[in-house]
C-alpha cells in the first residue's frame, strides 16, 4: 500500500479563464475501491488525466504508483485489428495468460481475442479493456464510467467483477455500481474536495445530514444577525438624539437640568457608541461564523414538465412486430407485443444490439428499416424525442433553439436549474462534456408539450444529482413515456411497466 497526495493541485484548459479544478488537496490509499462522484464539468475526467500526465498543472501530485486508464483510446483503424494485437498496444508489458484470467473472471470467451475489435459488443469490449487494465497488478487504475451504454446483465457482470478488485478511481453516475462496489468516496463538491469512507448511499444520507445542519447553523445565524443589527440600529439612533441635546435646553420644560448636564450626557452616549461598536463585532463575528455553511450544498431545484393530456387511452399499439434492417435477413427481434397506454412509463428492457433503439425509431416514423407489424400510433400524437446520440450539437445554445423553435429564455432556466454554468451559454456545443450535451437534450424535451416523452438512455453521462432531479419530476408530473434506460435505480423508481424485448 502506498499513497497518493494531492496538494493545492489548479488547472484550467488553454484559452479557457474558468478554472476546472482550483486549489484541490486531498491523500488516498492505493488499495482502496474508490467512487469520485460530481456535478459534470466539476473536473473528474480531468482528475483522471492529470494523474496520467497529459496535461501541465499548478500544485503537486506525489506518489510512487503507476496509473493506467480505462477505456484505451481505439481509433477506427483500429476497429479491424484483432483485439489481441491492440493489446500489445495498450499494456505491452502485461503476457496474454494474465490477460485470459481476468476475462476468465468475467466469463469472456477467448475467442474474442481473436475477433476484429470492432466486431465486438459494446458489453464485450468494455469486459476485454478491464481484463487487460487489472492484467498488471502493480498499478493504481483510472476507470472512466465503464457502464454507459451497458445493458444490464453486462452492467452486473461488470459489477462482481469490480467488487472483486481493488486498487481504483472509478468515475461514476450509476448509485446500482458505485453502492456495489466502493469503499470509500471521493467527492468533488462545489467548493471543497472531501474523502469519506463507505458507498455512495452511505456518502448520501451523511450528505443529506450535514446539509441539514448547515441549513439551521445557517438560520440561527441570520437571525442573530438580524437581531444585533436591531438592537445595534436602535443603539445609534438613541446616541445620536442624545447627543443633540447636549448644547441648548428649554429652562422651562427642563427646570431640573443646567449646565453641568452636559458632561453627563455626554458620558452616557460614548457608553451607547461603545455598545454598538460592540454589536457591531458580534455581528462581524456572526457573519464569518455563518461564510461557507452553504458553499457545498446541493440545491437540487424542481424540474417542471408540461405534458399534454391525450383524448387516447392507447398511445401506441405494436402487435407481432418485428424490425430487420437491409443489409441483413435476420430480424432483430419477431413477434413483438406492447401498449403505451395513458399515463404509462412503459421501460424498454433487453441486451444491447436486441433493437430496443430501433423500436423507439420505428415509433417515431424513421424510414432506414424493414418494419412488419408497424406500431400503430395515435393520431394526432405529439412526441418529445431524445437521442441517445449526441454527435449532432453544433453552434450555440440559441441557435439550437432558433432552429428548434424553442423559447431560449425558458430553454436557459432549466439549463440553470440543472445546474449548468452560465459561461457555457456562449460557447459551441461541440466543447460541450458528454453529460452537458444530454442536458441540453433533456432541458429541450422538458419545455416541449407533448402526449408521449420517448427518452433513449436520456441519463447516460448525467450526473446523480440531475439523475435524481428527473426521477422526482416523473414521480411528480407522470408524463407518458417510453424510455430504454440501464440505470436500476432508476428503472425501480420511475417504470410502471416492463417490456422484455
Amino acid at each position: 500500500m502506498s499513497q497518493i497526495q494531492v496538494n493545492n493541485l489548479t488547472f484550467s484548459y488553454d484559452g479557457s479563464p474558468d478554472e476546472v479544478l482550483e486549489d484541490v488537496t486531498f491523500n488516498i490509499d492505493t488499495d482502496w475501491k474508490l467512487g469520485l462522484i460530481g456535478r459534470n464539468g466539476k473536473g473528474k475526467t480531468t482528475l483522471l488525466k492529470l494523474f496520467m500526465g497529459e496535461y501541465e498543472y499548478k500544485g503537486n501530485i506525489s506518489t510512487s504508483t503507476r496509473f493506467d486508464y480505462f477505456p484505451y483510446q481505439v481509433s477506427d483503424r483500429d476497429l479491424k485489428k484483432t483485439t489481441s494485437d491492440l493489446i500489445e498496444v495498450w499494456k505491452p508489458q502485461v503476457e496474454l495468460w494474465q490477460v485470459l484470467m481476468q476475462m476468465n473472471q468475467m466469463n469472456m470467451d477467448p475467442e474474442c481475442l481473436y475477433r476484429a475489435f470492432g466486431t465486438l459488443s459494446l458489453g464485450e469490449r468494455t469486459r476485454v479493456m478491464l481484463s487487460v487494465l487489472f492484467a498488471d497488478e502493480n498499478e493504481f487504475l483510472l476507470i472512466d464510467e465503464p457502464t454507459n451504454h451497458l445493458d444490464d446483465s453486462a452492467r452486473i457482470i461488470v459489477k462482481d467483477y469490480l467488487a472483486r478488485k481493488k486498487g481504483f478511481i472509478l468515475v461514476s453516475h450509476d448509485r446500482d455500481l458505485l453502492d456495489g462496489v466502493c469503499d470509500h468516496i471521493l467527492v468533488l463538491n462545489r467548493a471543497t474536495v472531501e474523502v469519506q469512507v463507505g458507498n455512495f448511499s452511505s456518502w448520501w444520507e451523511n450528505k443529506q445530514k450535514a446539509d441539514a445542519y448547515h441549513q439551521a447553523e445557517n438560520e440561527k445565524h441570520l437571525k442573530e444577525i438580524g437581531k444585533l443589527k436591531s438592537a445595534a440600529d436602535r443603539s445609534t439612533r438613541w446616541a445620536i438624539k442624545n447627543e443633540g441635546t447636549k448644547i441648548g435646553f428649554d429652562p422651562i420644560k427642563e427646570h431640573d437640568r443646567c449646565l453641568s448636564t452636559r458632561s453627563y450626557i455626554g458620558a452616557k452616549t460614548k457608553k451607547m457608541q461603545t455598545r454598538v461598536k460592540a454589536y457591531e463585532t458580534r455581528i462581524e463575528r456572526e457573519i464569518e461564523e455563518k461564510e461557507g455553511l452553504l458553499q457545498d450544498i446541493e440545491r437540487m431545484t424542481d424540474l417542471k414538465i408540461q405534458p399534454l393530456e391525450s383524448p387516447k387511452e392507447v398511445l401506441v399499439n405494436a402487435y407481432d412486430m418485428s424490425i430487420r434492417y437491409p443489409d441483413s435477413e435476420k430480424p432483430l427481434f419477431d413477434a413483438l407485443r406492447f401498449q403505451v397506454r395513458r399515463g404509462e412509463r412503459v421501460l424498454l428492457r433487453g441486451a444491447n444490439g436486441c433493437g430496443k433503439s430501433s423500436i423507439l425509431k420505428a415509433i417515431l416514423g424513421h424510414e432506414s428499416m424493414i418494419i412488419s407489424g408497424k406500431p400503430e400510433v395515435s393520431s394526432g400524437l405529439i412526441i418529445s424525442y431524445v437521442n441517445q446520440d449526441t454527435s449532432f450539437l453544433k453552434g450555440t445554445p440559441r441557435a439550437f433553439c432558433k432552429e428548434r423553435e424553442l423559447s431560449e429564455s425558458l430553454f436557459l432556466a432549466v439549463l440553470r436549474q440543472l445546474d449548468f454554468p452560465r459561461e457555457q451559454f456562449v460557447k459551441d456545443m461541440e466543447d460541450y462534456s458528454e453529460g452537458q450535451k444530454k442536458k441540453v437534450l433533456i432541458a429541450a424535451s422538458l419545455i416541449t408539450p407533448a402526449h408521449l416523452y420517448i427518452w433513449d438512455e436520456p441519463l447516460n453521462y448525467i450526473d446523480v444529482f440531475s439523475r435524481m432531479q428527473i426521477e422526482k419530476l416523473i414521480l411528480e408530473y407522470k408524463p407518458t413515456m417510453l424510455l430504454v434506460e440501464h440505470d436500476v435505480r432508476f428503472q425501480e423508481k420511475i417504470a410502471t411497466k416492463v417490456v422484455d424485448v
